[in-house]
């Protein structure tokens, strides 16, 4: 059996080692980023928070904000300069007649949510609807930001 070569591999003293010794250091640090992020709302918030879609046309930013279950009285929309925020209030749903609740995992409480617009735009013109727990938001961009095609001549 002299000469024979082994095919199992001998385990590393500890699983993350296989990324380098400093990865889980590196791991530590994006996990507190995404906890702490830049805006300080943290995760929590974040929980809360709105999702949504941008688009982007030649003369319009349009957002829709999936928000079912909120009043549409418990939504404020602010937009200054390129900053769109968006906040309010889920109101919590429940009724306890004798009911146990084996289950509760839709979050009720104020949210928040600031983003930065790729442009400026007209913020006496912004439009918004809401309709089926869906926010729809139209922003109209400004003549500066809109789109320009120039012609070459030859």
């Amino acid at each position: 059996m002299a000469g024979l070569l082994s095919t199992t591999k001998r385990a590393l003293p500890a699983p993350w080692f296989s990324r380098g010794p400093l990865s889980v250091f590196r791991d530590m640090e994006e996990l507190m980023e995404r906890f702490w992020e830049e805006d300080g709302e943290g995760l929590k918030a974040r929980m809360l928070a709105p999702p949504l879609d941008m688009s982007e046309t030649e003369k319009t930013i349009s957002l829709r904000f999936d928000l079912p279950g909120v009043s549409p009285k418990e939504i404020d929309v602010q937009v200054s300069g390129n900053q769109l925020t968006i906040s309010g209030e889920r109101k919590e749903e429940r009724e306890e007649k004798g009911e146990t609740y084996h289950r509760v995992e839709r979050r009720a409480g104020r949210f928040s949510r600031s983003i930065l617009l790729p442009c400026d735009v007209q913020e006496d013109k912004v439009d918004a609807k809401y309709q089926d727990g869906v926010l729809k938001i139209t922003l109209p961009k400004t003549a500066e930001a809109t789109t320009r095609h120039i012609e070459i001549k030859t």
